[in-house]
């Protein structure tokens, strides 16, 4: 089923085209996409069609009928996994950075669905559809670590009521610009969407719960290597409430600003990613109940930026 969404004008846009007002209020959709959307009739300005090349009044009424997705079924690839633990019921992977969960826009191919439909030869709960079989939780693309996957439905299901009820146990470690006041803090802030920028999450007190745990494990050259407890499951979480305490991940180009941006002058090292990784993940084992807690080494870039951080 489509969705409807209607967007009004408050100020003129005499040097504006349609396609990019929109697109300027919808980053995450690209313009070419309101194109095709305008040209389909899809896209409609006080009731009726228009160009893309249309400039946007003040008092206008813009209505979008956005499409109904079709997710695309993931097709097995060839793609090296690293294993940390793995039965009938599941397994537990160290992600590596850049490797995108599962197929979306821009990134059909070699995901990590695409690899486990390999490993797994097919075996993989189907709740998430099959966009996203076997995926009961994520990590941002450029963060590496645990992740487990569920390799049919009563497992998926178990392992989901454990994340939903929080009795799982998740700790990253990261790469911090500056270093903290504190060797511990503990941060309580609400977070949602920002207003402005769709891409990026914000501190707001409309937001959702979000709680986080810190510790400092170690101290780097203007810089910190800190571990984070989660206590909910926020989109960019971690990186969010680091950039609260004004210690923003290394390498983290969204939520960075101005320490980062110091930390890169004093330093002189430039990271591949952001330098977050889920390190440890705990859970109860959906067939026998055994507590599994895994832990993920550091991959080679996250090594590397700790020896070329230390205090000489």
């Amino acid at each position: 089923m489509s969705r409807r969404e209607t967007l009004r004008v408050e100020t003129s846009q005499p040097k504006a085209r349609l396609d990019k007002f929109l697109q300027e209020h919808f980053p995450e959709t690209s313009r070419g996409t309101f194109q095709r959307l305008i040209e389909n009739g899809d896209v409609q300005v006080g009731g009726e069609q228009t160009k893309a090349t249309h400039h946007p009044r003040a008092g206008e009424a813009i209505t979008i009928e956005w499409p109904e997705p079709i997710a695309a079924e993931a097709l097995p690839e060839d793609i090296p996994l690293e294993i940390l633990f793995e039965d009938n019921d599941l397994l537990v992977l160290n992600k590596s950075a850049g490797l995108v969960v599962h197929p979306a826009a821009g990134h059909d191919t070699g995901t990590l669905v695409n690899a486990l439909l390999h490993h797994c030869n097919g075996q993989l709960s189907g709740i998430g559809g099959v966009a996203r079989p076997g995926i009961v939780h994520r990590l941002d693309k450029d963060t590496s670590g645990c992740i487990v996957v569920a390799k049919n439905d009563t497992a998926h299901l178990a392992l989901s009521v454990q994340f939903a009820e929080r009795t799982t146990t998740k700790i990253y470690h990261a790469l911090v610009c500056g270093q903290p006041s504190k060797p511990k803090h503990t941060v309580k802030e609400p977070l949602a969407r920002h207003p402005v920028h769709r891409k990026k999450i914000a501190i707001t007190p409309n937001g959702r719960e979000a709680h986080t745990d810190f510790r400092v494990l170690e101290k780097l050259n203007h810089s910190a290597l800190m571990e984070s407890t989660l206590h909910t499951g926020r989109t960019h979480q971690i990186r969010v409430h680091l950039q609260h305490l004004g210690c923003p991940v290394v390498g983290d180009a969204v939520y960075g600003g101005r320490p980062a941006r110091a930390f890169t002058q004093a330093t002189g090292y430039t990271a591949p990613r952001q330098m977050l990784h889920a390190f440890s993940l705990g859970f109860d084992h959906p067939s026998s109940s055994k507590r599994l807690t895994l832990e993920s080494p550091f991959p080679e870039d996250f090594s590397k930026a700790m020896d070329f951080l230390k205090i000489r």
